[in-house]
Order: structure tokens, then C-alpha cells, then sequence
């Protein structure tokens, strides 16, 4: 069933990422090859954020396509796909504003970034705004509830 408005999926999409908290993020490399890895977003109404390294494989895979597609897996019957695209977060303040609200968000979908990189300066320090097209909310068996954004 598509739905309008995310808010009509918010809820449930949050308690399935909860539950997952990670998940996987495949991006394209120069040969047009899909690529995954685990990833830990957080999400801020359907925008997702992500600590990541920005001199990593995936950086080299979105400078040439930024299209990303995201899966969680809380339970077998009720995956989450997240399809859109991911860019780097080039702003000092905004980066914080990130940086905080992965500290102030409690386990298991926040943490807190300072063990790991000291501060927002620290070069292994990257942001990833996802903003996804597409949110599919699947139950096998039944049918998925699917948001798309505004075009």
C-alpha cells in the first residue's frame, strides 16, 4: 500500500530500526558494481545520518553515484529497504549538531562519537546525509507499506 506522508510509516519504521539498529548500505563502484557494508544511521524524521570514514571505499563509490539503497533486517518477515541518495555534510556546525545528536541519543541507536574520533576536526570524521526517494516497510505475506517523496 503507498502511503503520502511518512508520518503515516514514522512510527513503524522506527520501531524496525530500533530493533535492527544496524544495516546494510550497498553503493556502485566505477565498474557499475553493487558494494555493501554495515552501517549505523540515525534518523532524523526520513532523513538518516551516518558516521562514517569520508577517505573510505563508499566515499570513492558516492563522489561517482551517489545512490545508496539501505536494508534492515529486525525480523525476517519485516525488512526495511531505504533507497535514496548520500552526501557528504561539508558544514563545521552541522557536522556538530550530528555529532551531538549521536551522543544525546540513547543505545542502541546513538553513541557517543569521542572514544572513536576524538572530535568533528578528526580526519576519520565524516557525515553522510541519506535522503531517501523510497521507504519500503515489507511483511511477507502481506503487503509492504511504501512512502516516496515528493518530487
Amino acid at each position: 500500500m503507498n502511503v503520502a506522508k511518512f508520518a503515516q510509516i514514522q512510527a513503524e519504521f522506527l520501531a524496525r530500526i530500533t530493533q535492527a539498529v544496524y544495516c546494510t548500505m550497498a553503493t556502485v563502484d566505477h565498474r557499475n558494481r553493487p558494494r555493501s557494508r554495515i552501517m549505523h544511521p540515525i534518523w532524523e524524521g526520513p532523513t538518516g545520518w551516518i558516521i562514517s570514514w569520508p577517505e573510505s571505499h563508499k566515499a570513492r563509490h558516492l563522489a561517482r553515484n551517489p545512490a545508496v539503497s539501505l536494508a534492515y533486517l529486525p525480523e525476517t518477515a519485516r525488512p526495511v529497504y531505504v533507497d535514496g541518495t548520500a552526501e557528504w555534510v561539508q558544514s563545521a556546525a552541522e557536522k556538530q549538531r550530528i555529532w551531538d545528536l549521536h551522543a544525546a541519543t540513547p543505545p542502541p541507536l546513538g553513541f557517543d562519537p569521542q572514544p572513536h574520533y576524538g572530535s568533528i576536526d578528526d580526519r576519520y570524521f565524516g557525515v553522510l546525509r541519506v535522503t531517501p526517494w523510497r521507504i519500503e516497510l515489507a511483511n511477507l505475506g502481506g503487503e509492504p507499506l511504501i512512502w516516496r517523496a515528493e518530487t
